[in-house]
């Protein structure tokens, strides 16, 4: 079992139940799922671009990302509809927790000039969202074997129904956040 689904399980859910009141166990707040995902602007011109995207995001996620494709042609950007333009993944229970675990403790503090995450990028319903400016700060990535530096999207979606609910399920599980 992940370490964090551990930590949640023992900790985070009585913190949350006292906190909040919860009368029913089922109403604490719990991830649901994590979605990762890469946009390769320069895939339009060579596709090996978007191989290699997939490739650092296998090795990030440890599972095998699903290519995204163009929805409409767009003709200043030379796209056509089909096109890879990406790539993403969503994570799930023991590798959304290992994945979270190693997000928060690993790859964020090697981020330079790191202050912590904002705590505004909230979306109204629970979820959060970051951005990522490089795919390196993640320790499976080798900075010789990169061939650009591209950034992610991470989604973290809970179960939670307002923005102070997610914040204090993130933050028990050691979520830097600045404000």
């Amino acid at each position: 079992m992940a370490r964090l689904r551990e930590h949640y399980q023992t900790a985070v859910r009585e913190l949350m139940q006292e906190e909040f009141k919860y009368r029913n166990p089922m109403q604490i707040p719990r991830l649901t799922k994590i979605v990762v995902n890469m946009g390769v602007g320069d895939g339009v011109q060579d596709k090996k671009k978007v191989d290699a995207a997939v490739s650092d995001m296998v090795q990030i996620v440890g599972q095998r990302p699903v290519v995204t494709k163009a929805k409409k042609s767009i003709a200043g950007f030379k796209l056509r509809e089909g096109m890879p333009i990406g790539c993403m993944t969503t994570l799930r229970r023991d590798r959304m927790f290992e994945f979270l675990d190693r997000l928060i403790n690993i790859a964020l503090p090697r981020v330079r000039d790191f202050r912590g995450v904002p705590g505004s990028s909230f979306d109204g319903r629970g979820n959060f969202a970051m951005g990522v400016k490089e795919q390196i700060i993640f320790p499976e990535i080798s900075y010789d074997k990169v061939d650009q530096i591209r950034g992610l999207n991470i989604v973290i979606c809970t179960t939670a129904e307002t923005d102070a609910e997610a914040r204090a399920l993130l933050k028990a599980f050691d979520m830097p956040f600045v404000n």
